[in-house]
């Protein structure tokens, strides 16, 4: 079997893994007063189903990007999205509306076309240790004119999100290849500086993912779960020697895909933040973990999409639980 059908079948089982705790997430929430604490769910079994979920799908999500690019693992968290759209709309009790079934076809079709022309081979190349600093700067200084006072914030937000998530799942890759291929120390200079900048913008993500979202799912989730793998592929075609395979027309057929996947997205996040309306909470559809995100562990749900595990704290929302 080789890297990529690998790397391919790993972020698939990821993907479900995420959709599958994004499920039993809202449906705890449903069964949640507003006024409840976190505490509060520690003692219920549910909690954990969906944090071990979570953390599988972080693992199987860091797993892919030891066997594939990030050009071609990343995109394939917005299966996440895709997943969850029949699980939630069967554990609602509800048949997938025609704008569900479009952004699922539309979503797929675009992933197929990215992943006919992205680059195949097992990731060798890593950051080193300016790069990984040049990255890290780079992306605060982003995230800090994202973060401006001005209009618009969750949109901002959301897009500093989704960058801090996917440059997350592009150092995690960098961590994970050094690690496994045993090509130098197990510990260095370069490997701790690294997962600080893991943790640190893992958190970022879960942070900026959580302000996002206070004035409305839709949009935030679309650009939340879009941002993160156009932030991962362009480390991985700039720095780490990723290609596209093919050429022009190569290049065409990815740009086509792209466009697809972004309309699909797109409707289905719109579909997502009808369903899960204040004051619908008893039929409300999950909305998982925007991302790939980075999908490192932490604390309650990884980033990867990837997509970062986020939990949301607000059990007013769904899901309760940060690429």
């Amino acid at each position: 079997m080789n890297a990529t059908v690998i790397a391919v079948a790993l972020s698939l089982v990821s993907a479900a893994a995420y959709a599958s705790a994004a499920v039993a997430q809202a449906r705890l929430a449903g069964r949640t007063e507003p006024g409840a604490g976190v505490l509060r769910l520690l003692g219920r079994g549910a909690w954990w189903s969906a944090v071990a979920l979570n953390a599988g799908g972080a693992l199987l999500h860091v797993a892919a990007l030891k066997y594939g690019p990030l050009t071609l693992v990343q995109p394939l968290g917005a299966l996440t999205l895709v997943a969850a759209v029949p699980l939630g709309a069967r554990a609602a009790g509800r048949r997938v509306t025609r704008t569900e079934w479009r952004g699922t076809i539309l979503t797929l079709l675009g992933l197929g076309a990215l992943l006919m022309t992205a680059g195949g081979a097992a990731p060798h190349e890593t950051l080193s240790l300016p790069e990984a600093l040049a990255v890290g700067a780079g992306t605060m200084a982003v995230v800090a004119g994202l973060g401006r006072p001005g209009a618009r914030p969750g949109l901002r937000h959301a897009a500093a999100s989704g960058i801090t998530s996917g440059v997350a799942s592009a150092l995690t890759q960098t961590l994970t290849v050094s690690v496994t291929d045993h090509t130098g120390p197990l510990f260095s200079w370069r490997l701790v500086v690294v997962a600080l900048l893991v943790s640190a913008f893992a958190m970022s993500g879960l942070l900026l993912s959580q302000t996002a979202y206070r004035g409305g799912l839709g949009a935030p989730l679309a650009v939340v779960t879009l941002a993160n793998p156009v932030a991962a592929a362009a480390i991985g075609l700039a720095l780490l020697g990723e290609r596209l395979q093919g050429g022009a027309t190569s290049l065409l057929l990815a740009l086509l895909g792209t466009a697809a996947a972004v309309r699909g997205v797109i409707l289905l996040s719109r579909a997502q933040a009808r369903t899960s309306a204040p004051g619908d909470r008893a039929v409300a559809a999950p909305v998982p973990p925007a991302g790939p995100p980075s999908r490192v562990v932490t604390g309650s749900r990884a980033t990867a999409g990837g997509r970062v595990l986020r939990p949301e704290l607000e059990l007013d929302r769904v899901p309760v639980g940060g690429s």
